[in-house]
């Protein structure tokens, strides 16, 4: 089986090479071929046991898609996209990579016809729905989003749709929460002070909290993003039927209860690196999006997450800290 990540070089995307280099399978096939590509070389996983080949490109450029299809990958992961903070910022950045780069590698699948169909996975977002919003945001919730990016993923959704359905490939959309705690250096999405305000002070650094802390947001880990990704390559896609795009289960919290839990882990100095700094322009973004999700439909297909806030932050200190951290 050769797997093409797209998007290889982001956090989500190498860890999930690592776990398929680690695991050597995928649904029970054996991993004969990995390629990782990204508009930067992507870092090489260690230990495979197979080829690995990185690719630096652009998706959204002319011919870039056609490229990867020549070899005919039986499982490609989108994950590439601009996040969104730098989507709502440039409009035409946003519809060039969100979009248009999603459009050309679905048609770049049909061009290579004869009988190709592979399973693709593609990465969306719970930006795709729009206030106002019930207590807890059901599957098939209106799809109005309040931002580019949020909108920029639904029409991803919406193709994804339309060609699995004309026998293109067999593809599935996965509805992200927010992925924290994220490792690395803080970037452009609006979401990162989700993860900053917990990364930093673990780390030893200040941290600028720019809202509330009555703000309730959707979360899962890292790791639990990379099961979400596994289980949706393997998983009978008769089951899931028609409605190809699934919100992944998550943990609804507000900042304040993050806060909590980081202090029940760390302490009170750890939290102390915690600086309130509010931006309006964040505070008007986030306040736009939703709170609070009904997985069942997800839970009832297999997909699962952490249950505590305490449990991500462990999983972030365990994966990224070696199990110790700054007090």
């Amino acid at each position: 089986m050769h797997i093409l990540i797209i998007g290889g070089a982001g956090m989500v995307g190498a860890k999930l090479a690592q776990r398929l280099v680690r695991d050597g399978q995928l649904g029970g096939r054996a991993i004969s071929a990995l390629t990782l590509q990204d508009v930067v070389v992507p870092g090489y996983p260690s230990g495979a046991g197979f080829p690995v080949v990185t690719l630096q490109g652009d998706l959204s450029v002319t011919g870039e898609a056609e490229r990867l299809m020549a070899s005919r990958p039986d499982v490609i992961f989108h994950l590439a996209a601009i996040v969104s903070g730098e989507a709502e910022a440039d409009f035409d950045k946003g519809y060039r990579i969100n979009l248009d780069g999603t459009r050309y590698l679905f048609d770049a699948i049909r061009a290579v016809g004869d009988g190709y169909r592979p399973r693709v996975v593609f990465t969306s977002s719970i930006a795709v729905f729009g206030a106002p919003f019930p207590d807890a945001i059901p599957d098939d919730f209106f799809t109005t989003p309040l931002t580019s990016y949020g909108t920029q993923k639904a029409i991803g959704e919406l193709l994804l749709s339309d060609y699995s359905r004309r026998g293109i490939f067999d593809g599935i959309a996965i509805r992200l929460p927010t992925i924290c705690v994220r490792p690395g250096k803080p970037n452009k999405a609006a979401s990162g002070f989700f993860s900053n305000i917990i990364r930093e002070p673990l780390a030893g650094l200040e941290a600028v909290l720019p809202v509330s802390e009555a703000v309730r947001h959707w979360h899962a880990s890292p790791r639990s993003a990379v099961g979400f990704l596994v289980h949706a390559a393997t998983i009978d896609l008769a089951i899931v039927g028609p409605r190809r795009a699934v919100t992944m289960p998550g943990l609804s919290v507000t900042v304040g209860e993050q806060i909590e839990a980081l202090r029940k882990i760390a302490g009170e100095r750890v939290v102390s690196r915690i600086r309130r700094e509010p931006d309006e322009t964040i505070t008007r973004i986030v306040s736009g999006w939703s709170e609070n999700f009904d997985a069942s439909r997800a839970r009832s297909l297999g997909f699962t997450s952490e249950a505590t806030f305490e449990e991500i932050i462990r999983v972030h200190i365990d994966d990224e800290l070696g199990g110790h951290f700054v007090a």
